[in-house]
């Protein structure tokens, strides 16, 4: 069974219908661990040597956040330049993720349709996403397909629901081996 670390982040969780419930799905599931940056690190001063001391115990890391002006909040942002240390994580010394597997969770106000070259974003969701699959190589980790909650300005309550169901059985696969991986 691999052990999955989830890196949340959210600025306005309380605002938030689909990370809410997407939350409230990982409750209870063995050998996944939700590590929550802005609210262990609300003044944004991470703590270096325990980031990394988590990433040593998991074997897959997943970024969960909202897709903000293309890209993730601040705090991934913060957390990747600092925790992602050469001669740690990559580099001729950085062997310390080599072998485990780097992914995205994200949710997407707009329609899957609006995320591809003739679409209103003109790009896809694994464009804005290059520079985490990038970060993956870098640090020889394997990047996992990003998972995507499509639409959710439009989602009503029973369809984020289901994407939440959708997305603790997603994780219970990855976590068993069950899950085609590319």
């Amino acid at each position: 069974m691999a052990r999955i670390l989830i890196l949340f982040a959210h600025p306005a969780l309380e605002k938030s219908r689909v990370h809410a419930q997407l939350l409230t799905a990982l409750r209870g599931i063995q050998g996944v661990t939700l590590h929550d940056l802005y609210e262990v690190y609300p003044d944004m001063n991470i703590d270096v040597r325990h980031e990394q001391s988590l990433l040593l115990q998991h074997d897959i890391i997943l970024f969960q956040h909202p897709l903000y002006w293309y890209s993730a909040p601040a705090i991934i942002k913060q957390w990747m330049d600092l925790v992602l240390e050469h001669g740690w994580a990559y580099g001729h010394t950085g062997t310390a993720l080599r072998g485990k597997y780097l992914g995205n969770v994200i949710s997407a106000g707009a329609q899957e349709s609006s995320y591809h070259p003739n679409g209103w974003h003109k790009h896809s969701i694994t464009d804005f996403l290059l520079p985490f699959h990038q970060t993956a190589t870098l640090c020889n980790m394997q990047y996992l397909p990003p998972y995507v909650v499509y639409g959710t300005h439009r989602l009503s309550y029973a369809g984020i629901r289901e994407e939440a169901v959708a997305y603790r059985q997603m994780l219970e696969k990855l976590r068993d081996g069950q899950l085609q991986i590319q």
